[in-house]
């Protein structure tokens, strides 16, 4: 193997590698909530509006209700997501006055049967109840050398005349 293609192969593996890394999700700059707006109830609204494009704002729940472009909109604590650090985060399609609820999706697909839930415990299932094509040998192995060892001490005492 050449020098080339040694360096080739170090590359697409150093490209392999790098595809690989999964990028974490940052909030846009100004639009995460901080400590002290955490303490005021200001959470992360992502907005979905009808043309496909979406747009992060800041505002603040009064009375399980914030108003986004002079709407009032429902922020119950069923509509509001956090991430690994704490961070609030709500899902709001501009078309209407109920942002998405996990919950309620959760118990929908549940419904609907769509859910991937019940295909991991039925795949766990048949995975600890695959056959073994293999039969193991281990223990007839064990028995062979024993009945040869066995073997072994007749043949002495009868091949030495017995005494």
């Amino acid at each position: 193997m050449g020098l080339t293609e040694r360096v080739k192969e170090e590359v697409q593996r150093e490209l392999n590698r790098e595809a690989t890394i999964e990028k974490k999700f940052r909030f846009p700059f100004g639009k995460k909530v901080g400590i002290s707006q955490k303490k005021k109830n200001f959470t992360t609204v992502l907005t979905l509006n009808e043309n496909g494009t979406y747009d992060f704002k800041k505002y603040q729940i009064k009375d399980q209700a914030f108003w986004h472009d002079s709407i009032p909109r429902l922020a119950t604590s069923g509509h509001v997501m956090f991430d690994k650090k704490g961070n609030p985060l709500i899902i709001l399609p501009n078309w209407s006055v109920e942002p998405f609820s996990p919950l309620a999706n959760y118990k929908e697909s549940m419904t609907e049967g769509n859910n991937t839930t019940g295909y991991k415990v039925l795949m766990a299932l048949m995975e600890s109840s695959k056959v073994d094509s293999k039969p193991k040998m281990g223990g007839m192995i064990k028995w062979i050398g024993i009945i040869a060892v066995i073997g072994i001490i007749v043949y002495a005492f009868i091949s030495s005349g017995g005494g």
